[in-house]
């Protein structure tokens, strides 16, 4: 890809700076690592992936974090990215990362403006698909995600979540 992206130390500076906390900067690093793992085995099989972009974006996922800990976070740290002047492809990872995905039914319910918050290219994919299995910075079961989105009433996000760990799962061609 063309995009100029900020490298893994940029991007660390950066959450450092807009004020993400030790611990969210953790979850950044142990998503990111997972998302590269993930990444390189669809590689593996012959898929093209962008593995600088899963990177970079993996790290400033969760950068809206630093003002919000509510699923907000993800239209906050679109904002604080696009005003730093990030790629289009990184501020859609971060737009897009939240709960295997956001309808347009839900972000109007949420109160945000008119726009796509299901990922939809691989590399946004892969991010979401990494954040759902980790929890803090620890790796996590699908089933403990999907029981606390129940848990939580999210049916819906349960059920997209589900979906898009089977699909990742099928390019990795892990067996589930």
């Amino acid at each position: 890809m063309s995009e100029k992206l900020p490298s893994r130390k940029e991007a660390l500076i950066f959450l450092n700076q807009v004020g993400c906390s030790k611990e969210v900067i953790n979850h950044c690093k142990a998503v990111t690592n997972l998302a590269i793992e993930t990444a390189k085995t669809i590689q593996l099989r012959g898929i093209q992936v962008d593995i600088n972009l899963v990177e970079i974006g993996a790290l400033l996922h969760d950068v809206g974090r630093s003002k919000t800990h509510t699923v907000d976070h993800a239209v906050v740290g679109a904002k604080i990215a696009k005003q730093a002047g990030l790629s289009e492809s990184i501020i859609s990872i971060i737009k897009r990362h939240v709960g295997g995905g956001i309808t347009q039914n839900e972000a109007k319910k949420l109160g945000w403006k008119n726009d796509v918050y299901m990922p939809l290219t691989l590399e946004e994919k892969i991010v979401s698909y990494a954040d759902k299995l980790i929890e803090k910075s620890k790796l996590v079961s699908i089933e403990n995600t999907i029981e606390k989105l129940i848990k939580e009433k999210k049916i819906m996000a349960s059920m997209r979540v589900r979906d898009l760990y089977e699909e990742i799962n099928n390019l990795t061609g892990e067996v589930f």
